[in-house]
């Protein structure tokens, strides 16, 4: 099972990762090779999938891969891929889209597409759409290898019961495979092992569960690849947030020589069979199995730290952006901000700029400029105060407007310097502050990236100071100065600014928003589970009349459960009181 990193509407380069990758598994002696879901055209497509040049494009790369795989010597090794197909000869029905594209899995051997299937459920829950993208396939694809009869499905079909998983004993398959494009969440590090020993009982044969990695916009994959045998024992597993091959040997039985019996008439489902070698393999000595280990349960913030830096590196690598620009205040975000941006790009393509006024405390300089001095990344120092000297003799303001402006001043020299040089502007916002609209628009908000977007204030403290004990625990220097973190938030853009003159303090706050935005519990609800009602309805209050805002927020990567963006759609316009 080969764990790899493909890029939306890379054909030719997703091409080339599976030819690399099924000749280093050929050269592990490997009877099968299985890549993710969609890895021909990367996933997830959305409504590139409706264009019907793009579905051309996907099946003609399939084929020409199959025949590349042939040519290069590799066309004996049945290969597994996932690729966008269309169900030929499906008329146009209402509520279906046009042109009926497929989410596909398909059998290469021998230089042609030998075996093609399509995912049966459709996810249409929190970032999926898949309704809106791709028709249902009905078909449990099963292929003999070395006389063993294996099956496949596709990410959801494993999730959801009936469907071709349902199918499989019946079809009398010796293992099921699963092809995934499986988004890395928070605290879900065990829920795919536990669905995998679930379904392996249920149907009474080893699964195997193979997922990609890296990101693509606001997701990213883990990896995590893994087997089990038919009791649900964990056989082998792969590391996460990085591309692996992980060799596993099964002994599996032999398949039938009768015809299995055909899937009962209730269950909408018919099996497709191809043969890639019936002779099973001769007697070898199998090797170990690969068991990465799993981190300590007490890390968890540590792999959410390593999902926010390879978000980050995909996003700059995949959209051609080589460096990054960060408005480095010494607070905690825009410091965490850029160990993130330095730990994923290397802090020579790392680019800092300070902007101080005359409300920013000599502690807030000092920090960046230790910030600067411990992780080596590129810097400069712009006074703003001239600039808003020159805005407010132009146009009186005061109040929260000349708050705002300083912050709106800042943004245009950011975006400015990202104009002329190239860089990415990364925005510094967290998640409190985007549920609450505590953020300037054109101001503080600006960017192409948001690397923080889906942490709450009290984990981007969290992170950081895993990050710091991290560095120490290997010898190296803390990349965070601990006074941006001990201090207390503040956008020092009046004297004595706090954030906890116009919020609640974040321990409190975090909680009640985690339970407003994570469940959709309204007034009654969460006074019941303990909040003041004062305080919930101010709170709601806030998020709801910010939704305006964050509909022009940067993309950021998700690592919650459901973060602010494609997991939680509410109309800007909106009277209803929870």
């Amino acid at each position: 099972m080969a764990q790899v990193n493909p890029t939306v509407g890379d054909l030719a380069g997703n091409s080339g990762i599976v030819v690399e990758w099924t000749r280093e598994a050929s050269r592990a002696g490997a009877h099968l090779v299985v890549f993710p879901e969609m890895v021909v055209t990367g996933y997830p497509v959305e409504d590139l999938a409706l264009r019907n040049s793009f579905v051309s494009a996907s099946i003609k790369a399939t084929h020409a891969l199959a025949e590349r795989l042939s040519d290069e010597g590799l066309g004996d090794l049945p290969v597994v891929v996932g690729f966008l197909n269309r169900r030929e000869g499906l008329g146009a029905r209402f509520g279906q889209p046009a042109g009926s594209p497929q989410n596909s899995v398909a059998l290469l051997h021998q230089g042609e597409v030998r075996l093609v299937s399509a995912k049966h459920h459709l996810p249409n829950y929190g970032v999926f759409d898949e309704f809106r993208n791709f028709v249902p396939g009905d078909t449990l694809p099963v292929v003999r290898v070395s006389g063993v009869d294996v099956a496949f499905a596709v990410c959801e079909d494993l999730w959801q019961e009936g469907g071709p998983v349902a199918a499989v004993s019946e079809a009398r398959a010796g293992m099921l495979v699963t092809i995934n494009g499986s988004p890395y969440e928070r605290d879900k590090d065990n829920v795919r092992l536990q669905l995998c020993q679930r379904r392996a009982r249920e149907i009474g044969v080893p699964v195997g569960y193979v997922n990609m990695t890296g990101a693509q916009d606001e997701l990213i994959f883990d990896g995590d690849s893994l087997v089990v045998d038919a009791d649900g024992e964990l056989v082998a597993r792969a590391p996460r947030f990085e591309d692996a091959l992980l060799v596993t040997d099964m002994r599996l039985p032999e398949a039938t020589r009768e015809e299995p019996p055909a899937a009962p008439e209730n269950s909408g489902v018919r099996t497709a069979r191809y043969t890639a070698s019936e002779r099973p393999a001769a007697p070898y000595t199998p090797r170990d199995p690969v068991l990465t280990p799993r981190p300590d349960p007490t890390s968890d913030v540590g792999q959410v730290y390593r999902a926010l830096v390879t978000g980050l590196r995909d996003y700059t690598t995949k959209n051609g952006f080589p460096t990054a620009l960060v408005a480095l205040s010494g607070g905690i975000d825009s410091a965490l901000t850029t160990t993130i941006a330095t730990d994923a790009l290397g802090a020579g393509n790392v680019h800092v700029l300070l902007l101080p006024s005359k409300y920013s405390s000599d502690h807030s300089l000092s920090d960046s400029e230790e910030l600067v001095r411990r992780q080596g990344v590129n810097s400069r120092t712009v006074e703003v105060q001239p600039v808003v000297d020159a805005f407010e003799s132009a146009i009186g303001v005061s109040g929260v407007a000349a708050e705002n402006l300083q912050a709106r001043v800042r943004g245009t020299l950011v975006m400015s310097v990202s104009n002329q040089e190239g860089h990415l502007v990364l925005a510094t916002g967290n998640k409190s502050e985007l549920a609450t609209g505590y953020s300037t628009l054109y101001g503080d908000s600006v960017g192409g990236y948001a690397p923080i977007k889906d942490c709450w204030k009290t984990l981007v403290w969290e992170l950081a100071r895993w990050r710091n004990a991290h560095a120490e625990s290997r010898g190296e220097t803390p990349p965070i100065p601990e006074g941006s973190i001990t201090k207390p938030p503040s956008a020092e853009l009046r004297p004595g600014q706090y954030d906890t003159d116009t919020l609640p303090d974040y321990d409190l706050l975090d909680a009640l928003l985690d339970a407003y935005v994570g469940t959709d519990r309204g007034l009654v609800e969460l006074t019941a589970a303990g909040f003041d009602p004062g305080l919930v309805e101010r709170v709601i209050t806030l998020v709801d009349r910010a939704e305006y805002k964050r509909r022009q927020y940067p993309p950021g990567p998700k690592i919650s459960s459901r973060n602010l963006s494609r997991d939680r759609r509410l109309p800007i316009t909106n009277r209803w009181t929870p």
